[in-house]
């Protein structure tokens, strides 16, 4: 769908930069960004405090030949920086890509050359593999710290400086353009190589002002985050509306179940998200009865788990594509259990079933989403036609991939992802990328990854091997270690197969496509 030519953009004249200008004049002495590392001493920004850093930021990396539109790689566990680059670039009109903190080297060198990322800003433990695998950055900037925790003693790689040295003379406003494009969001699909999802400014504020809304935040309330902001949850679901809401947002570098309460109590977190995972391992702690949560996010909203934590849950459903939440509980009305909630006000929601009609209620369907591409929905994938065709369908409406069923009392529930995405620990993890690096090891015919269910990550990838036909191969443990091995060279952390099974050949249907469901059936029957 796209905006009539006529109509009144509800983002006229403002874009992120502006958004934060805005807040500083209005709550300029508010704290608005706490810093709580594992290690070192606390950091508080006010609005006034961020936005002034934010300027001279933008000044220092103007300086450096940062332009409009060019690509800034960071690559970055939680921290100040990372948030304060976000707007920097921002100010200066230039393009924020965010990547996964646990990428690895080869992943590093395809997103800054796809990219044309001019420059990069990462943290000391992951310095070497940028400055070794990304030899065209122009520059590279590294913080002090490695997500608040002290660096180990070494010298900086060739080419790189401090981050303290981008600082610059503040860089006076540019005229806000809510167009204008934003960011560069990875995210993992069925293909070998992660799709770039691009938002513009009017993305970013919309993810800011719906979130807030459909979340009921407060100028007064304590926002604790500590999912990863290069994902969508913790930036557009999290982050950016706590700043549309005027409020503080509590960061911590990353989850961890023995400092998670400490620090909620020690700067009265009113609001929070999770994920199914990290929910589970705070139920098995005790709860702090003097909290002062009112209601975390998550993707589902167990009715013990409301109990237990003594607060509400917001269910919801969505993806980077999709900015928000498309499908959403209510803070003020009651979600049953096992549902994502219902259609949130900004979007259509669609259940088709294969005959392009709505399916009946209680029975499963495809979910496409419409809305305003560049605005509600993301603007395109970057550089790449092929999938920016095949994501809308003839009326316009967004394909996520995903199957869902809607109930009677117009609550929806999960039911599949069509798109085959595993969910390690919150990580998606696309199948396809994880077989393309394993057909690169020397005696490996066929590949085929699927999910297997874990306790502790809800899922994990598992990859069965055929082995070429060769008299004088290895022994099947030395290509299993070998397969494991430049897995963990080539991939991060997360993608690492946690098992490799070799067979002699793969399960097949029709048209000899490879019958996943039987693999994983398989490993679902073995004890």
């Amino acid at each position: 769908m796209t905006p009539s030519s006529h109509a009144v953009n509800p983002f006229a004249a403002v874009d992120l930069a502006a958004l934060l200008a805005n807040r500083a004049r209005q709550r300029g002495n508010h704290p608005f960004l706490i810093w709580s590392p594992f290690d070192g001493p606390t950091q508080t920004w006010s609005y006034a405090h961020f936005a002034e850093t934010v300027a001279r930021l933008a000044g220092g990396m103007a300086a450096r030949g940062v332009k409009p539109g060019d690509r800034v790689l960071v690559q970055l566990e939680n921290c100040p920086e990372a948030l304060l680059t976000l707007f920097a670039c921002a100010h200066l009109g230039a393009i924020h890509v965010p990547v996964n903190a646990m990428a690895a080297g080869p992943e590093l060198a395809w997103y800054a050359s796809f990219t044309g990322a001019v420059g990069a800003v990462t943290q000391p433990r992951l310095a070497a593999a940028i400055a070794s695998h990304c030899p065209d950055l122009r520059w590279l900037a590294i913080t002090e710290t490695d997500a608040g925790s002290p660096a180990a003693a070494n010298t900086l790689p060739e080419r790189a400086q401090s981050f303290k040295a981008l600082y610059g003379e503040a860089l006076p406003a540019r005229a806000p353009d809510p167009d204008a494009p934003a960011l560069i969001m990875f995210t993992s699909g069925t293909t070998s190589r992660p799709k770039g999802v691009l938002w513009t400014h009017a993305n970013a504020l919309w993810g800011a002002r719906l979130g807030a809304l459909q979340q009921g935040l407060r100028a007064d309330d304590v926002y604790q985050l500590f999912l990863p902001l290069f994902h969508v949850v913790a930036l557009s679901w999290s982050f950016l509306p706590a700043l549309w809401a005027g409020a503080t947002v509590v960061l911590q570098p990353r989850f961890s179940a023995s400092r998670y309460w400490p620090t909620a109590l020690e700067f009265g977190a009113t609001v929070g998200s999770q994920v199914i995972f990290t929910s589970r391992v705070l139920s098995q702690q005790p709860v702090p009865a003097n909290h002062r949560f009112r209601q975390w996010t998550d993707a589902l909203c167990p009715p013990e788990f409301e109990a237990l934590f003594g607060l509400r849950f917001i269910g919801g459903w969505g993806m980077t594509e999709v900015i928000a939440q498309a499908i959403v509980g209510d803070p003020w009305q009651p979600q049953p259990a096992g549902s994502i909630g219902r259609p949130s006000l900004g979007y259509a929601v669609h259940v088709l079933g294969d005959d392009g009609k709505p399916v009946s209620p209680g029975q499963p369907g495809d979910l496409l989403i419409g809305g305003i591409r560049g605005r509600s929905l993301f603007k395109e994938y970057y550089m790449n036609p092929q999938a920016n065709a095949e994501a809308f369908n003839e009326h316009g409406l967004f394909r996520t991939g995903d199957r869902v069923i809607v109930h009677e009392n117009g609550f929806i529930q999960f039911s599949e992802r069509a798109k085959d995405v595993i969910k390690v620990g919150g990580e998606g993890v696309s199948p396809a990328e994880i077989e393309r690096v394993v057909l690169e090891v020397q005696g490996i015919q066929e590949a085929a990854v699927v999910a297997h269910q874990d306790k502790a990550y809800g899922e994990i990838p598992v990859v069965f091997v055929v082995l070429a036909p060769d008299p004088h191969a290895d022994r099947t443990d030395q290509v299993q270690a070998r397969v494991i091995e430049h897995c963990r060279r080539s991939l991060a952390r997360f993608k690492v197969p946690r098992e490799v099974i070799v067979l002699p050949e793969l399960p097949r249907i029709n048209f000899g496509k490879i019958a996943k469901v039987k693999l994983r059936e398989w490993l679902q029957s073995r004890k």
